[in-house]
């Protein structure tokens, strides 16, 4: 999915603009990117979360490494 596609979407399930939608993915993006150039990892809960190192990754949970749902 595409950052527009993503932002329409957003825009119409939360009830905003498309550019409101768009900025809101923008800062989500900028704090993900803060926190790991910080050295800490940015947590998504139940989803998994970013990891700093020489390259970022990208770690799901516990639960879906061993194939639960």
């Amino acid at each position: 999915m595409k950052k527009n596609e993503l932002a329409a979407r957003l825009a119409k399930e939360a009830g905003l603009s498309k550019a409101a939608a768009a900025d809101r993915i923008d800062q989500v993006i900028h704090d993900i990117l803060s926190s790991l150039r910080r050295g800490k990892p940015a947590a998504f809960p139940g989803l998994g979360k970013f990891v700093p190192g020489p390259a970022f990754r990208f770690q799901p949970p516990a639960s879906a490494r061993r194939g639960k749902k």
